[in-house]
């Protein structure tokens, strides 16, 4: 017999994935791989067909295999990939992005969530000439810097490895909304902290806005900067991400995700006198990679028809079709699940983690692909979100039907 994909990644890679969040814990009833995606479907090895809210953990925004997207990926791809000089794509695509993000002044392209905020630390930490950063929220696996940050999503770690104490020791991990503890370590090291790094809690994000008000007066009663992770909420929750959702602006924010309808691409951005640092060769970032020509190609194309489509306002309410459809058969279910927060990226919090990881295994088996953050993308349409809530009713017949 055959070895399963699964068998075979994990003999060769460790987790058996290069995304922690893609490794399947589920299976059989999770696909073990996806071969294919059109619009809001995926299909795995076997045929099986799912209606996908993983949406490749948040970057598909438009659809799997849009027509604009693959088009300007086509049009590119005749012309090159990479040169040893800048492509005029590095620059349009720059100022697209600006002209759209409220407080980008200046960007600039990497391919990675990890790379960007590794990124604004080294800018901030330049620019203020102090050392210790504030980490809210999920920042990627760079949140292992700092001791009781998350490692994953849902998950912390009081532990750190393979990250040296003195370094770790400079990284605070502080939980969404504890402004205690905020007030407390900046009034004992105010003074040292280069800057606050915020990401969205997503259950939490349409009430954020006097959080992030806060955190502005913080950092400015202190000298710091105040840094956003957009990774996820950039380009979804609105344009702009969190600054124009809060009208709170950043000094520095890293935005991904969303950003080029799945193909990699990272930008960080924000005051012009902040990134300097980098005119003045005082720090430098640079990557071979930065301006690879199919990525800004797929941007400009997925920029411009978020822009000018008004996506995201289809993006809202198919998420809030989802919720309202969802909750009401949890709730006729009795069961201790919810879906919590912005419509367009909201979260499964339980009262019982085993029976929404149960919950989840049976919607992969009725076929509908879920994650702890459902993303929906323009391509659900009200019918898919319908039978959608359909199948996931029958889910919890079964759900039920195990439990009694």
């Amino acid at each position: 017999m055959a070895a399963s994909w699964r068998d075979r990644a994990l003999a060769v890679m460790p987790i058996g994935s290069s995304t922690n969040s893609k490794a399947p814990t589920l299976v059989p009833d999770e696909p073990e791989v996806i071969v294919r995606g059109s619009g809001c479907r995926v299909w795995d090895d076997r045929g099986r067909e799912f209606i996908d809210y993983r949406c490749a953990l948040g970057p598909i925004t438009l659809g799997y295999a849009d027509d604009r997207v693959d088009a300007a990926i086509r049009a590119q791809l005749a012309d090159g990939i990479l040169f040893g000089h800048p492509h005029p794509l590095e620059t349009t695509t720059a100022e697209l992005f600006c002209d759209i993000v409220p407080g980008a002044e200046a960007a600039r392209f990497l391919k990675t969530g990890g790379e960007a905020l590794a990124a604004l630390i080294r800018i901030a930490r330049a620019h203020t000439e102090r050392d210790r950063i504030v980490q809210i929220g999920y920042n990627g696996w760079l949140n292992s810097l700092a001791s009781g940050g998350r490692v994953l999503p849902g998950s912390t770690s009081s532990t750190v490895q393979g990250v040296p104490g003195a370094l770790s020791a400079l990284h605070h991990a502080i939980e969404w909304d504890d402004r205690a503890a905020l007030d407390g370590l900046f009034a004992a090291r105010g003074s040292e902290i280069a800057l606050i790094l915020v990401a969205a809690d997503y259950p939490s994000i349409p009430e954020a806005g006097d959080f992030y008000r806060y955190l502005r007066e913080l950092a400015d009663a202190h000298g710091a900067l105040l840094g956003y992770d957009e990774m996820v909420t950039g380009f979804r929750v609105a344009l702009g991400g969190m600054a124009e959702f809060t009208c709170v602006l950043p000094d520095l924010s890293v935005f991904g995700k969303g950003i080029a309808n799945g193909m990699p691409l990272s930008v960080y951005c924000g005051r012009r006198d902040v990134l300097s640092v980098l005119d003045r060769g005082e720090v430098v970032v640079s990557s071979t990679y930065g301006g690879e020509t199919l990525s800004l190609a797929a941007a400009t194309a997925t920029m411009t028809a978020l822009r000018d489509e008004d996506v995201l306002s289809r993006l809202r309410a198919s998420g809030r079709r989802l919720q309202e459809g969802v909750n009401a058969a949890f709730a006729a279910a009795g069961v201790g699940i919810r879906l919590v927060g912005h419509p367009t990226c909201p979260q499964f919090v339980a009262d019982d983690d085993a029976v929404l990881q149960a919950f989840m295994r049976l919607a992969f088996r009725h076929g509908v692909s879920l994650y702890r953050v459902a993303y929906v993308n323009a391509a659900h349409t009200e019918a898919d979100i319908d039978l959608t809530v359909e199948r996931l009713r029958a889910a919890l017949e079964d759900l039920a039907g195990e439990t009694a």
